[in-house]
């Protein structure tokens, strides 16, 4: 797979999807400033993407805020299947804390069968966390912390994305998630 084709594709989703939709309030700002560094792997197994993962969360620890403030790892070879993906997530946070990351880099989760648990495959809440690619989005705690001095309002994302997309509609979300990967 073409890495520049999957980061365009990536970047289109952001844009049309998470900022046109506002699912993301902190995203339009980093993306629009070219803060976010986007990594294609050719990992095909979990070894191979747990060692990419690794890579790129010291290398977001190390860079300055300023340069790169939050980073995609994609992987559109590996964990296709969306519980051998969550199962990895999971392991993904304990390398974050054997890393010593734990408080400095948090892992956001994104697939293309994203499903949240209590859900149906087909259940239209489960588009906020979908993706054109089973990605890893890794946020400096901090960046998050400075642009939203109000913890509650965190809490409240998740729920009123899944309000956005229901008001949305299947049909018209459906539309454009369609369009916006290719």
């Amino acid at each position: 797979m073409d890495p520049d084709a999957v980061i365009e594709a990536t970047q289109r989703w952001i844009r049309e999807v998470v900022i046109g939709l506002n699912l993301c309030p902190f995203a339009r700002r980093v993306f629009d400033g070219g803060l976010i560094r986007y990594s294609v792997t050719d990992a095909a197994d979990t070894a191979a993407l747990a060692a990419a993962l690794t890579e790129q969360l010291h290398s977001l620890a190390t860079a300055p805020a300023e340069v790169i403030e939050t980073a995609f790892l994609i992987h559109p070879n590996a964990l296709a299947d969306f519980f051998d993906y969550n199962d990895f997530v999971a392991g993904a946070d304990e390398l974050v804390a054997e890393l010593g990351l734990e408080g400095v880099i948090q892992i956001a989760s994104f697939h293309p069968q994203y499903q949240f648990a209590g859900t149906r495959p087909d259940d239209v809440e489960n588009y906020t966390n979908r993706s054109p690619f089973p990605m890893l989005h890794l946020l400096r705690e901090e960046s998050i912390s400075r642009v939203n001095d109000d913890p509650e309002k965190l809490l409240d994302i998740p729920k009123r994305n899944i309000e956005t997309i229901r008001k949305l509609g299947r049909a018209k979300l459906l539309a454009l998630v369609n369009r916006a990967p290719g």
